[in-house]
């Protein structure tokens, strides 16, 4: 996975141009349910982070671009949910893990919609949350409320845990 990673960065540091649209690629795969189990997206955009501490990116088209391929992902995740309901639960991997579900079902009931906005902090259950959303018949507008905040969140907070990371490396250098 960090060779994968390391990869991208590469090319993200030679086709800038083209760095805002990696980051809606990586971030609607992210948190699209499926997806997100076969592109390791956390890992990248907290590189990419790290890489605009050293000012080589713009910290801000990376928020945008995370922020719109978030909104994608989740979005396409709750339309899945609504659109194919239960028999989503009959299909790999979902099928495989009923613990996932239950957890995402249990976090609904007790917190409600904010299980949405909580949902983007979480790895597995990011876009089963997603799904529970679209299957529990929740409006578009009130999922879209809970999902665009969380999606503006967590577009700013995973690149920037790697910005700070990048800002304390470049601070111990400076040291010696």
């Amino acid at each position: 996975m960090e060779e994968f990673a390391q990869s991208i960065i590469a090319f993200i540091e030679q086709n800038q141009a083209w760095f805002p649209f990696i980051m809606v690629l990586f971030a609607a795969a992210e948190t699209t349910a499926f997806l997100s189990l076969l592109i390791p997206s956390t890992p990248v955009l907290a590189a990419v982070g790290a890489l605009a501490a050293t000012g080589a990116l713009s910290f801000t088209a990376l928020w945008i671009g995370a922020t719109i391929g978030a909104l994608i992902g989740s979005t396409f995740s709750y339309w899945l949910g609504r659109r194919y309901g239960a028999h989503i639960l009959t299909m790999r991997p979902l099928r495989d893990h009923p613990d996932w579900v239950e957890k995402a079902q249990a976090n609904f009931d007790k917190y409600g919609p904010v299980t949405i906005f909580i949902g983007h902090f979480t790895t597995i259950f990011r876009p089963v949350v997603f799904l529970m959303a679209g299957m529990s018949g929740m409006t578009l507008p009130r999922f879209m409320f809970w999902n665009t905040l969380g999606c503006v969140a967590w577009a700013f907070i995973v690149p920037k845990l790697g910005h700070v990371g990048g800002d304390l490396i470049g601070w111990i250098w400076s040291l010696f």
